[in-house]
């Protein structure tokens, strides 16, 4: 937990945002995974943290910006749970914590907003993504579910978006404290990976990794020798020579701010030659995208610049032809890159993807795209100083899209079929880091994990 200073300006700026009305903001519940008592890690909701920082279910908060008024609602609890949980601290001890004065329980929450709404005063609340408070909302203000998102506040929603989306020097610390585990993370998994191994071996090891850290894992780890597969959780293959493995894992701190980092690498330790000539085209485009970025400028800009270094160079290997700009303008590249450069990250994995990516990755000068691969662009917008973004160009050997495009004869004038057939079962490759966009610029967070062809098949022969 910050300083109580921090929470208090936070939510100080917040209400000025908003203006008027009345906020409700839902911290989560416990997840049951088949009966009550067991129960799944619990997960605190990102905004609820980010204003109220109590990292504790069953909790509540509530701003009245008309009265300047905050509230902590939550239920003490008693000797039955003090028996299996422990002494706990009571909800205004909590609250004093993060410099908010009134507390009460849900019960009397209930009473206050039935008030509010009895008033005709505006209840503004976020979009929910977990049932429970779906249903919340539903008892609280009489939305049916259907309806949630419809009545959601937009002013709420862009307040949030607009301040959370510039991370602060105590956030870009805790995001480095989560690319420390990252490290490790990474650099064990490259040296442990050896003919014969199973994914889940390595897997479980870089878990273990974070939950040493006093975290845990940002996200289900990606850890595959069918990197083509982009999202690919299956951890059940057993690891052959020839192999090449996508490492596409983080961690979060136990303040829950969060890496995300990926690393390709051979399982025998070293490279074939193509394996390499593409390795060297991923890295080539991250590195041209890393130094790209800058205030300004669009991330979707960024991205499309990627993708030129891709068709540039595999014109030169023979994978493609034609134009370059008219290739990458009409998404021919989409074929090897069917995915957006980046993110945003920082207390959510993929910052704030719940409250709309055209809210957090978008605006009205940047319209998100249609177009098969850019429409995955998750942020296109101008960037901005203190904006946290991952950069994961990637290229992959989809079997089932070449048969597809293929087939169809799309952009024939662009690919290479007859070589990219040649190649299907190449798997796929993804360099990822996480910057922060500077004054003049970015900077890549974190200490530097090898990524280039020398640094990683060195790394990758070190067997443990």
């Amino acid at each position: 937990m910050f300083d109580a200073k921090i929470y208090i300006q936070r939510r100080k700026i917040l209400k000025k945002s908003v203006g008027s009305g009345f906020i409700i903001l839902l911290g989560n519940e416990e997840a049951p995974m088949n009966y009550t008592d067991n129960q799944y890690a619990f997960r605190q909701d990102s905004t609820f943290l980010y204003y109220f920082g109590i990292d504790h279910p069953g909790l509540a908060a509530a701003i009245d910006v008309d009265e300047n008024k905050e509230y902590i609602f939550g239920n003490d609890i008693g000797i039955d749970e003090i028996v299996w949980m422990g002494p706990q601290p009571t909800i205004s001890e909590r609250a004093k914590e993060v410099g908010v004065k009134n507390t009460a329980s849900l019960k009397e929450m209930e009473k206050l907003i039935k008030n509010v709404l009895a008033q005709g005063r505006q209840v503004h609340y976020l979009p929910q993504y977990r049932a429970f408070n779906i249903l919340k909302i539903e008892h609280l203000l009489g939305i049916h579910p259907k309806r949630m998102k419809e009545y959601s506040s937009e002013k709420l929603i862009m307040a949030v978006a607009e301040q959370r989306v510039k991370k602060a020097p105590e956030e870009i610390k805790e995001i480095v404290k989560a690319l420390d585990a990252a490290y490790e993370m990474q650099t064990t998994a490259m040296k442990l990976a050896r003919p014969g191994k199973n994914e889940r071996e390595i897997a479980g090891v870089m878990e273990g990794i974070a939950i040493a850290r006093g975290g845990r894992l940002s996200f289900p780890t990606i850890f595959s020798r069918n990197g083509q597969t982009l999202h690919n959780h299956f951890q059940g293959n057993k690891l052959k020579a020839g192999d090449i493995v996508v490492n596409d894992s983080g961690a979060e701190t136990a303040m829950h701010y969060a890496s995300d980092i990926t690393r390709t690498f051979p399982v025998s330790g070293k490279f074939t030659k193509i394996q390499k000539e593409i390795y060297q085209i991923v890295l080539d485009m991250q590195l041209i995208a890393i130094k790209s970025i800058k205030p300004g400028i669009t991330y979707r800009s960024v991205h499309l610049e990627s993708a030129r270094v891709l068709v540039e160079r595999f014109k030169a290997l023979g994978f493609m032809k034609g134009d370059v700009d008219e290739a990458v303008r009409k998404g021919a590249h989409a074929l090897f890159f069917p995915h957006g450069l980046g993110h945003l990250m920082g207390l959510d994995v993929h910052d704030m993807e719940n409250l709309g990516e055209g809210h957090t990755g978008y605006d009205n000068k940047t319209k998100r795209s249609d177009q098969f691969g850019l429409a995955y662009l998750r942020f296109g917008k101008i960037m901005e100083p203190g904006v946290v973004l991952t950069v994961e160009p990637g290229i992959y050997f989809i079997p089932e899209l070449i048969d597809i495009w293929k087939k169809e004869k799309k952009f024939k004038e662009f690919i290479n079929y007859d070589k990219v057939i040649k190649h299907k079962k190449f798997g796929g490759i993804r360099i990822e880091d996480d910057i922060v966009v500077t004054e003049k610029g970015c900077k890549v967070l974190g200490k530097p994990i090898p990524k280039t062809v020398k640094e990683v098949e060195k790394l990758a022969s070190m067997r443990k």
